[in-house]
């Protein structure tokens, strides 16, 4: 295992998200969550009210209104940079 390795991501820290974009993050947040939650589930993890990873317990294996503000906050920051890494690279964003 390199136990050197430094994470380089694309720097997305000028990237401003149009408003209307911006709206949508509190569903793609739900969403990333959704998509953990289900390769756990599919793993064999199951619910426990703090993390065991021998017995593949993890608590934050509820539904997304069920996380505390920090857990959603986490999503929420992962939704807005995949948002602004898609507009980094010069992608558009366009509701139908």
């Amino acid at each position: 295992m390199n136990t050197k390795y430094i994470p380089h991501p694309i720097d997305t820290s000028r990237v401003s998200v149009p408003y209307d974009i911006e709206q949508v993050t509190e569903q793609l947040a739900r969403n990333v969550h959704e998509t953990w939650a289900q390769g756990r589930i599919e793993d064999g993890w199951t619910y426990g009210p703090v993390r065991n990873d021998a017995l593949k317990q993890h608590p934050s294996l509820v539904e997304y209104d069920e996380l505390s503000e920090e857990e959603k906050e986490y999503d929420r920051v992962t939704a807005i940079g995949t948002i602004k890494l898609v507009l980094k690279l010069g992608w558009k964003i366009e509701k139908n």
